[in-house]
């Protein structure tokens, strides 16, 4: 667990530029008071972000996960989680680049709120 600690500190300082523009949207409870955590480890796996109230795991995919071997990937550990009791809701990069108003909108659907 110290190895995924680790690695998931060294992923909350260098987030990628999705990531930290999806962040500045949900973090400190901005969004409708729901606590979010990025880079948060879920034995064995990192989460980009994760809102454990609500279950909700958000991952922002950039184009490795577009080959045979990250669908592959993706689909066991989105299983995974899934059997833990989590949603799992993926953004592909351009998404947040080119329409985040799209996003955001998704993320109020999938939290219920309208």
């Amino acid at each position: 667990m110290d190895d995924l600690k680790t690695k998931a500190r060294y992923l909350r300082k260098n987030l990628t530029e999705q990531e930290r523009k999806l962040w500045n949207i949900i973090r400190n409870k901005q969004f409708y008071g729901y606590k979010f955590l990025r880079q948060y480890p879920i034995e064995p796996y990192i989460v980009d972000f994760v809102c454990r109230e609500k279950k909700i795991i958000i991952e922002i995919d950039g184009g490795q996960h577009n080959v045979p071997e990250g669908i592959e990937y993706d689909k066991k550990r989105s299983l995974f989680l899934s059997s833990r009791g989590f949603k799992v809701i993926r953004f592909w990069n351009n998404e947040i680049d080119n329409n985040i108003e799209g996003v955001y909108q998704i993320l109020l659907k999938e939290f219920g709120i309208n």
